[in-house]
């Protein structure tokens, strides 16, 4: 973990590593020898890889160095990297978005919960509490989101494979797509749950995907029907410009790739329930 020794990765780090997750160092500039809680602190990533074998990194860095805490773990070789970093500035993350794209790295973030795989390990701030294990994959840009529809879900008994927070940012590191077509492949996968928001054209991009390559239904969701035109709504990249990125247009497009999309989290829950029922 990229900032182990700041609060918010000391608790966090302790809180995964209870959960289950093997957290076998952290890194944080300076402070190479010290521990948190058992958990040893190296200067730098490569380091702390050679040291541990470590294959990724849980960024909990301050917007202004999150980006070079990036770089450093792709430099190391770690082949996933999840950026929990809230603020970075997008001309930032292009310069990240376009050093990735010849490098064999999966980039989960930034400003997003991070990944679970419920009853295996939580990478990132995921409230493990409300997830149990079972066949429904969740991507989504809002965290919040995740979090309630996948405590219906659970209040359900249906359990989760993974849920993944891709992130709210303009530009993030792996999109819808990336994930789908990973669910798409996941065996323990059997029906995807994609949460959306207003702003931008992921959301229709990935309704095309979903009609040309998935096999496995997605049920879709997409928060902001009563946000007005021009506001910026919880997340930088929430935000609607002239008639497009609109809630209704993204449900309309999802809908058109045969995805069945609920109007809250609690519908797309029972429409879970029913397409696992086979109604």
């Amino acid at each position: 973990m990229q900032g182990l020794t700041g609060r918010e990765g000391s608790f966090h780090a302790q809180r995964n590593r209870a959960y289950g997750t093997n957290v076998v160092g952290g890194v944080t500039p300076g402070k190479g020898g010290q521990a948190v809680e058992g958990i040893p602190v190296f200067d730098t990533v490569r380091s702390a890889a050679e040291a541990t074998g470590a294959d990724v990194s849980l960024i909990f860095v301050p917007p202004r160095a999150a980006t070079d805490a990036i770089y450093e773990a792709v430099d190391a070789g770690l082949g996933t990297i999840v950026a929990i970093t809230e603020g970075i500035p997008a001309h930032d993350m292009l310069r990240v978005f376009n050093y990735l794209q010849c490098r064999a790295v999966t980039l989960i973030g930034p400003n997003c919960p991070g990944v679970i795989s419920p009853g295996k390990a939580n990478v990132g701030i995921m409230p493990s509490q409300i997830f149990m294990p079972g066949p429904v994959g969740i991507v989504s840009r809002s965290g919040t989101l995740t979090y309630q529809i996948a405590n219906e879900l659970t209040h359900r008994g249906i359990g989760q494979s993974t849920a993944v927070g891709i992130g709210g940012d303009p530009i993030v590191g792996s999109t819808y797509v990336d994930i789908l077509a990973r669910f798409e492949a996941d065996p323990e996968t059997r029906l995807v749950v994609m949460v959306g928001e207003i702003g931008g054209d992921e959301e229709e991009t990935a309704a095309r995907y979903v009609a040309e390559h998935m096999t496995k239904p997605v049920v879709g969701y997409v928060a902001g029907f009563t946000a007005p035109p021009g506001k910026q709504m919880g997340h930088a990249g929430a935000i609607i410009s002239g008639s497009s990125g609109t809630a209704r247009a993204k449900k309309t497009a999802m809908e058109a790739a045969g995805m069945r999309v609920g109007i809250d989290p609690t519908e797309v829950a029972e429409l879970v329930a029913q397409v696992l029922a086979g109604r």
